[in-house]
């Protein structure tokens, strides 16, 4: 049975709430973050690990790279695949945690392949 859990992590709402409409559009359950601080909060009041992270890497409070530095600190939560979308593609091959990196702006086609790679394809709700 495919994982429906994604989370989103990027300091702009517009992004996060385009790509929560597409993403529940194809099926999945979504949870937000607006900075890897609450991404960590967010993910400790979760039920079940996420199958996904998406996440952008400038933010403020909290980054990307001390988020992936966070996350790999915590055993149960160290192997979700982290896809960084960036504006910056070529700041993202400085984290070795990031499982791909996809530019923005978003193909959502792209997106949903990689959603599917990542959780297995789930039923439209």
């Amino acid at each position: 049975m495919p994982c429906k859990d994604i989370l989103i992590v990027d300091d702009d709402d517009s992004i996060r709430a385009t790509l929560k409409l597409a993403l529940e559009f194809e099926g999945y359950r979504i949870f937000e973050g607006s900075n890897g601080q609450q991404a960590l909060s967010t993910l400790s009041q979760m039920n079940h690990t996420p199958c996904l992270i998406f996440l952008d890497l400038m933010m403020p409070v909290m980054d990307g790279w001390s988020f992936c530095a966070a996350l790999k600190n915590q055993s149960h939560l160290a192997g979700i695949p982290v896809v960084v979308v960036t504006a910056f593609p070529e700041k993202a091959k400085t984290l070795k945690e990031a499982s791909e990196v996809v530019a923005k702006p978003i193909d959502l086609d792209h997106l949903f392949q990689i959603a599917n790679k990542y959780c297995g394809r789930v039923a439209k709700a």
